[in-house]
């Protein structure tokens, strides 16, 4: 059904009043050559709704779905059970419908979820105190590192090696813009992380050193000898987190001293959704809270005693002058932070912490087997549900075969890393509590095949 609320008398009366004789007079400043003067080639002028609905239908089925295939992907992504329930709760009009909140005490429904998300966050990441969540785990880095350089008043940035890539490449193109000087590296193929170069990096310009924790390859690094290094020459310590389960089992970066720690909250409550929307966490030190960019929600007593909830702090352009903002950030995932919240709360501490040994033991299986396979090295002498294997010969091929004959296998680093030949052979494997033990057997079973196949 079409739907056109003016009536032609509408429109003329609309083009009399601003001055004009037709549709056409508003297009004046366009030059003729580049206006549509027909209909578009291959596009027909309408379809029915039945038609456009199974149209669409046919281009999603060509796309490889995770639960329908044993799926080994990772690298900042990772496909975990979210209960039915999370789906549910956030689908009321409330919260579905719901924007930011600019008389945000009139909306205590939403103040009240955003305030037990940040403390969910702090407890996850072992920090003071956390925002009201973030767009994604990349910009939150960068929003991390310009942070550390306001705290600091210094512009040079030192990044791990094992910092994904994506995440590097957001804070090259912000730095253009900033001035800040990123030292970056390649990770290297083995099961050692990079945490001696960091150290004999840092120097008194260092504003930050970044680490993500597990990196890239899923090696696991006590972050103690980093944060003391970075302190003694008054630089802060920023840790990447970006597989949140993972905070079920290791000693979080906070516990560890890290200063401000940020990540991707996707694994709890948020879906793969083919690349987003995701949510970003961010934490930090109590001192530095009037630094940190976004929102914070607090606690308080109404005239009536009765517990109620406020935006406490809001520190961006809208709310206070241009140079005491921290950052320009207008909005935050508000829906995914409440999938995130309601995922959270469903599991419990109790929960998280089984939910990540499932994990850690269906990777220890995983790895266990796909050692087996003749050609194949575990390059991690420790992990928690992500390892990286040398397969020998180039990985991307291997990938890309075993994609066609349904299995999707992991990341491999020469995708991630182009041009870095010493990666090439890398491939990253990711286990969750969806991965069955027949996932893993079809894996290994595949990649016998194919690496005996490519090698002849």
């Amino acid at each position: 059904m079409r739907y056109l609320p003016l009536t032609g008398h509408d429109r003329e009366e609309m083009l009399a009043t601003i001055g004009v004789h037709s549709i056409d007079d508003l297009f004046v400043d366009v030059p003729e050559a580049a206006r549509l003067t027909g209909a578009i080639a291959g596009l027909p002028d309408h379809a029915s709704e039945l038609s456009v609905e199974r149209h669409m239908t046919a281009l999603a089925r060509r796309n490889t779905v995770a639960g329908e295939v044993p799926f080994f992907l990772g690298c900042g992504a990772y496909r975990h059970h979210v209960p039915a329930s999370v789906d549910h709760l956030i689908q009321r009009g409330e919260f579905l419908t719901a924007y930011t909140p600019y008389q945000p005490e009139i909306a205590q429904g939403t103040l009240q979820m955003l305030f037990e998300f940040q403390t969910q966050v702090a407890r996850l990441l072992g920090t003071d105190l956390a925002n009201a969540s973030m767009y994604d785990g990349s910009t939150a880095c960068w929003e991390a590192i310009g942070m550390a350089r306001r705290i600091t008043k210094r512009g040079k940035a030192i990044l791990s090696a094992g910092l994904h890539p994506h995440y590097v490449s957001v804070a090259k193109t912000m730095a253009k813009y900033t001035g800040d000087v990123l030292d970056t590296a390649a990770p290297t193929l083995t099961a050692e992380t990079d945490l001696d170069r960091l150290i004999a990096a840092i120097d008194d310009d260092t504003s930050c050193v970044v680490v993500q924790y597990p990196d890239i390859l899923g090696r696991i690094a006590d972050l103690r000898p980093l944060a003391d290094a970075a302190h003694a020459k008054k630089a802060l310590l920023i840790a990447v987190v970006t597989e949140p389960v993972a905070m079920g089992a290791l000693v979080s970066p906070g516990e560890m001293d890290a200063d401000i720690v940020v990540g991707e909250g996707q694994s709890i409550g948020v879906g793969l959704q083919f690349g987003g929307p995701y949510v970003g966490l961010f934490g930090c030190k109590e001192k530095y809270v009037r630094q940190m960019p976004g929102r914070l929600c607090g606690e308080t007593r109404d005239a009536d005693g009765r517990r109620g909830f406020v935006l406490t702090l809001s520190t961006r352009e809208q709310h206070i002058r241009r140079e005491k903002a921290t950052s320009n950030i207008c909005t935050n995932s508000g829906l995914c932070a409440l999938a995130f919240s309601v995922h959270m709360t469903l599991l419990g501490e109790a929960g998280l912490r089984r939910l990540a040994g499932l994990n850690h033991a269906g990777a220890c299986r995983a790895a266990a087997r796909l050692a087996q396979v003749p050609g194949v090295r575990v390059v991690n002498d420790g992990f928690f549900n992500e390892f990286t294997l040398d397969l020998g010969q180039e990985a991307r091929p291997v990938v890309r075969t075993l994609a066609d004959r349904g299995v999707l296998a992991g990341v491999s680093l020469g995708r991630l890393y182009p041009g870095e030949a010493a990666l090439e052979n890398g491939l990253v494997v990711a286990v969750t509590e969806t991965t069955t033990d027949e996932d893993v057997e079809a894996l290994a079973t595949a990649l016998t095949t194919v690496l005996t196949e490519v090698l002849a």
